[in-house]
């Protein structure tokens, strides 16, 4: 059985929320877990995460039935979803001069016979807590995780580095897009994090792992308020699964 909650805020600092996500009832079919950090245009960012997410998520339902349920069909459709996303968001913001270059990160959690397919573009991310570990699960698609990649510089000088918040890829920036695609166990008692930085640039993985550990439902509402109470100074969303 899966637990899920979810809590997202505008921060300190922007006027609006360009955060969104999505999250499965207990009873559907198909649990999936939807993340998305839009940005670009005075709301073009409000809209690309929405949209982002409304397009995968109808993608998957959609087509879920229809294909086998190996491994392989399953992290295609997930890439799949995320590439038809990508083009309704692309379409879209060539359809009005407002939303032109506007685009959202997004993460998607697929949860099925005890394994999370994940699909990832951009700079949100992805926890997994299993025991005493976490772990994060993907590689943010930015300038900076380039750098340490590279050698360049650390992981703990990119903490801080002035373009922290430069993306090699986005959803819906370009006419394609190239998403991560993996599958990882989720064991009973493991947790996933979901989170997107306006989260991660405030609150350590340490800390993270301290929260959710305890309670998930307080720990969506605990660590909105830490990054909140460090600044805000992004739209904070954070969802958390436990397979209970």
């Amino acid at each position: 059985m899966i637990k899920a909650y979810a809590n997202t805020d505008i921060g300190k600092l922007r006027e609006l929320n360009q955060d969104a996500y999505y999250k499965s009832e207990s009873l559907d079919e198909v649990q999936l877990y939807m993340l998305a950090d839009g940005m670009g245009g005075y709301n073009g960012g409000e809209i690309a995460s929405k949209l982002a997410i409304e397009s995968a998520k109808n993608y998957i339902e959609n087509n879920f039935k229809q294909i086998p349920k190996d491994r392989h069909s399953i992290l295609q459709l997930v890439g799949s979803s995320m590439e038809y996303a990508n083009m309704i968001v692309y379409e879209k913001s060539k359809e009005n001069k407002e939303l032109e270059g506007m685009g959202t990160t997004l993460e998607i959690c697929l949860i099925y016979n005890n394994k999370v397919y994940i699909g990832h573009i951009g700079d949100s991310r992805i926890y997994r807590i299993r025991k005493e570990f976490i772990r994060k699960l993907t590689q943010d698609h930015s300038y900076v995780q380039k750098l340490v990649k590279d050698g360049t510089i650390t992981a703990e000088e990119a903490e801080h580095h002035p373009r922290k918040n430069m993306l090699m890829k986005a959803l819906g920036c370009n006419a394609f897009a190239e998403p991560d695609v993996m599958v990882k166990g989720f064991l009973k008692d493991d947790i996933i994090l979901m989170t997107t930085d306006g989260l991660t640039n405030l609150v350590t993985q340490e800390e993270l792992f301290n929260y959710a550990k305890n309670n998930i439902e307080q720990a969506t509402k605990d660590l909105v308020n830490l990054a909140n109470e460090r600044g805000g100074y992004d739209n904070i969303t954070v969802v958390i699964i436990k397979n209970i």
